[in-house]
């Protein structure tokens, strides 16, 4: 996925030799780039995405389930979460296929939005069909799904105790050997350090953060962001700065947190609220940042203050 990984755990006797976990991890880790991976041509998703519409292409299990996971958040948000706005983000240079970030005309965006739209992508039997030129991108739930096969992977091995982290995605299960918690921080949002904003305890929970804090460029004054609307094709342009998600599926966790940001402060909340999300929510307010979290959010952790 470009980027890192980390796995802690606790041994004891039964649990295999730490070369072996690591192998089998790795190999988890090289069937998933291989099937989802939007920076290698030779990619399962990739090769899907360069077919014409209303081709269909048989798909391994794991990308039919991001599709139907995608498909779910999609509808439960109209729209605002999409697994098809790879142009769009190629079209603004945050994309795989970026040429430099520019600010495209609405000619450009109108254009490309009749290639994006989760509607386009539907499953028959295991196939993967499109009915436009749509293509494809899982970076806002891989991760989260990566994160749960690897868990999985070292409890089925005997592990009982451990934290992975996958390209910021964490998952955390048991306690330390001297009893105390995985300790996880939220960052706070800042461009030139990284400052812990809450400390949360971890125990058979995922947790994602989505912020546009640090993915961003200007242009004569205005910042446009690396998170897009897809009913748009822009940029968010609210005032929410990051929000963390915290769900027992990290999977759901990576997708609902790119949804919330997409949403934004007011929205966002209203739609966490409703359906009994564990959200962290940090927005701008002047120069400054201001936290709110979630009812679900407080009963796990706190209401808390900022550390």
């Amino acid at each position: 996925m470009g980027s890192t990984y980390t796995v802690k755990y606790v041994a004891h006797a039964d649990v295999p030799a730490r070369e072996q976990l690591q192998r089998e991890i790795e190999t988890i880790l090289a069937d998933i780039d291989q099937q989802m991976s939007t920076y290698r041509s030779d990619s399962d998703i990739e090769v899907f995405n360069a077919l014409p519409a209303g081709a269909c292409k048989s798909m391994p299990a794991g990308i039919l389930e991001l599709v139907e996971a995608g498909q779910r958040l999609s509808d439960d948000s109209d729209g605002a979460f999409d697994l098809t706005v790879e142009p769009l983000l190629n079209l603004w240079g945050f994309g795989p296929q970026g040429r430099g970030e520019v600010v495209p005309t609405a000619e450009q965006i109108a254009d490309t939005m009749q290639r994006v739209g989760q509607r386009h992508l539907r499953i028959d039997g295991e196939q993967l069909c499109k009915d436009a030129a749509v293509e494809v991108d899982f970076n806002s739930i891989a991760a989260g799904y990566a994160v749960d096969k690897v868990s999985a992977s070292l409890e089925a091995a005997g592990v009982q105790s451990y934290l992975v982290e996958i390209t910021g995605e964490l998952r955390a299960e048991g306690r330390k050997p001297d009893g105390s918690a995985w300790r996880v921080a939220i960052e706070a949002p800042r461009d030139n350090e990284r400052v812990a904003q809450r400390i949360i305890e971890l125990d058979g929970l995922g947790v994602s953060t989505s912020g546009d804090y640090r993915n961003y460029f200007e242009r004569d004054g205005k910042r446009y962001s690396h998170t897009l609307d897809p009913l748009s094709g822009a940029p968010i342009e609210h005032r929410l700065a990051a929000v963390t998600v915290v769900d027992k599926s990290t999977l759901r966790a990576d997708g609902l947190s790119t949804l919330l940001m997409v949403l934004g402060p007011e929205r966002g909340m209203a739609y966490a609220t409703q359906r009994d999300i564990a959200a962290f929510f940090v927005i701008h307010e002047g120069q400054e940042f201001i936290s709110k979290s979630t009812e679900a959010f407080n009963e796990l952790f706190g209401a808390g203050a900022e550390q």
